[in-house]
């Protein structure tokens, strides 16, 4: 008889399959499961208003899609819901697949923040990490509750914090030509 293995569980998009229906987010990054609860009342409000600003331009522009909470499938063991993403026309078609999920990277994701130091560490280390692998081209890190926004830019093969909005700064890419958001009614 073989001892069983030790060592952390490796958990998979199969997985997934097997746990209970609920209002929780379930995630996968390099094999490890995240959950998380429905996200607070707060952070839905500023998720929504950045979809809603970069759908409209997105539609404006007619400069590719804007998606709110969309599944990334970037592998077996990484599986992940983030709050906002963009991705150009080409990128899209290129990264769906027949189940309507991305298969890759889009060109930028938006986290919100929830409460919590598991949650905050999941975004700021764990999918900070697992976004610039996979080729992210910028992330953006919102704190509704600092009221700040941080945007990640890929340089060098890697993403890097540029820039830290406050409520009074206005909101541009490179990434997003003729994209523009004050910060502060991102928040109110």
């Amino acid at each position: 008889m073989q001892p069983a293995a030790s060592g952390p569980v490796r958990w998979t998009t199969s997985d997934l399959e097997c746990l209970p229906q609920s209002s929780n987010r379930y995630e996968i990054i390099a094999g490890e499961l995240f959950v998380a609860r429905a996200p607070h009342w707060k952070h839905q409000q500023v998720s929504g208003r950045i979809f809603a600003r970069l759908d409209s331009w997105a539609s404006e522009s007619g400069c590719g899609q804007a998606a709110i909470v969309p599944g990334i499938l970037f592998g077996d063991t990484d599986n992940v819901v983030p709050d906002v993403v963009w991705a150009s026309g080409e990128r899209l078609n290129a990264l769906l697949d027949a189940a309507g999920h991305l298969n890759g990277a889009p060109e930028l994701v938006v986290e919100v923040l929830s409460p919590g130091e598991q949650n905050e560490r999941r975004d700021r280390e764990f999918k900070l990490k697992l976004y610039s692998t996979q080729g992210v081209q910028e992330y953006w890190i919102v704190d509704w509750q600092l009221q700040q926004l941080e945007i990640y830019r890929r340089e060098q093969a890697v993403l890097r914090l540029v820039a830290t909005l406050l409520s009074g700064d206005t909101l541009e890419s490179p990434l997003l030509p003729g994209f523009s958001c004050p910060i502060g009614p991102l928040f109110t």
